[in-house]
């Protein structure tokens, strides 16, 4: 693994500071209380990076994107994240498609799929949710019981999904069904394209702790879904769906582990500038110092760990399974980051305001980010994975 930067990533890191210096955006991007102005805003400026060439860096050109390496795209969402753009990692309504949905059709779909899909996503004219967990059906994903059967060239849908980010406004969903009852759990799952405008999908939006509605549960009574929506072939589902989340757990939240390191300096700046009690500032309190101190060391340890991940995900098709390595240890920091914030803010982090702001930003992201431990898979799940494919240990029960 090689940590320094070549002359021609170097100009290249060049080229994205001057494209961003000179489009960002005259606009903020809406409150999340109102997602459908958010979607309209996210496409807009996913129209822009596409019309400009900054979308898809690593995408293959035949499917829209620069074919450049993960490197670049390191470099992109190193500078994007410092110069303060719109949202470009999983809070963004682009995430699912641009991370899961197209990575996983790039891998798995047929190229009927990919001609068709590929386009909306990139050239922000689609956005996709993630239709896996389940009420009885969440850490354990295969245990999940939404049932598709055949019917002429269709399959026939029920059941229900919950924790699907975004999916009131979604035009697209990546599904896993249960195609077979009979088969081991495993061995009965299908991952499907599901138009989510279709006749007989109910849509509930759930209120989280910061007051938004990102969350819903989907509701599927006699959904017909084309058999040829089907990725990766009937009751394959499962595999399919492993390359989906080796791409959420290795690639797809490198923007929000870069993004960590910009939150850390916004938290620095407000303990400088927040008076604490029987102290000048926060900072000048020995415990908030020599925490700060400790989570610098730490976002710069993820920082190393993320290179090395990208160096090494530039030799696979697949990211490996060291991705839940990453992936555990950003969930439980960005969650010490951010309630360092609300020990920093004290009594003033117990009101949510609607007025922008670092502050507030922060306390959004410290409720938000309760799901950091929840999402790609439990803490506990990353764990038996990190234990099971990289340390060799016995499977759990």
């Amino acid at each position: 693994m090689d940590l320094t930067f070549t002359a021609e990533e170097n100009q290249f890191r060049q080229q994205v500071r001057d494209w961003l210096h000179s489009n960002r955006p005259s606009e903020s991007r809406p409150s999340v209380a109102d997602l459908s102005a958010c979607r309209e805003y996210d496409l807009a400026w996913q129209k822009t990076l596409a019309e400009s060439g900054w979308a898809g860096i690593a995408w293959p050109t035949e499917y829209g994107g620069r074919g450049l390496p993960l490197v670049q795209q390191l470099i992109w969402y190193e500078e994007y994240a410092k110069a303060d753009m719109p949202p470009g990692g999983s809070e963004s309504v682009c995430f699912v498609g641009l991370a899961h949905a197209g990575p996983t059709l790039i891998y798995s779909g047929s190229e009927e799929q990919k001609s068709f899909h590929l386009p909306k996503i990139i050239n922000g004219d689609a956005v996709w949710c993630q239709g896996f967990s389940e009420p009885s059906a969440g850490s354990d994903l295969a245990s999940l019981r939404t049932k598709a059967v055949i019917d002429g060239d269709d399959l026939v849908v029920n059941g229900q999904k919950v924790w699907t980010s975004y999916a009131d406004v979604a035009d697209y969903q990546e599904l896993l069904v249960r195609t077979d009852f009979e088969a081991p759990k495993h061995k009965g799952i299908t991952w499907v394209i599901c138009d989510m405008k279709s006749p007989g999908i109910t849509i509930r939006p759930i209120k989280n702790m910061a007051g938004n509605t990102e969350f819903c549960e989907v509701f599927y009574d006699d959904v017909r879904i084309p058999l040829k929506n089907i990725i990766g072939g009937l009751n394959n589902g499962w595999k399919t769906a492993m390359s989906t989340l080796s791409f959420e757990r290795g690639t797809a939240f490198i923007a929000d582990q870069v993004e960590l390191e910009v939150d850390l300096k916004a938290l620095e700046q407000l303990a400088h500038r927040t008076k604490f009690p029987n102290e000048k500032t926060a900072i000048s309190n020995d415990v908030i110092a020599a925490r700060l101190c400790e989570m610098k060391a730490e976002v710069n340890a993820l920082k190393a760990m993320t290179y090395m991940s990208v160096s090494k995900n530039m030799t696979q098709d697949l990211p490996g399974p060291e991705g839940s390595v990453i992936r555990l240890f950003y969930s439980k920091l960005s969650q010490r980051v951010t309630q360092l914030c609300m020990d920093v803010l004290q009594s003033e982090g117990l009101v949510l305001s609607r007025v922008p702001g670092a502050a507030n930003h922060l306390i959004e992201k410290y409720l938000f980010r309760y799901s950091a431990t929840i999402g790609a898979g439990t803490e506990q799940i990353q764990r038996s994975i990190i234990a099971e494919r990289i340390l060799g240990l016995p499977k759990s029960r």
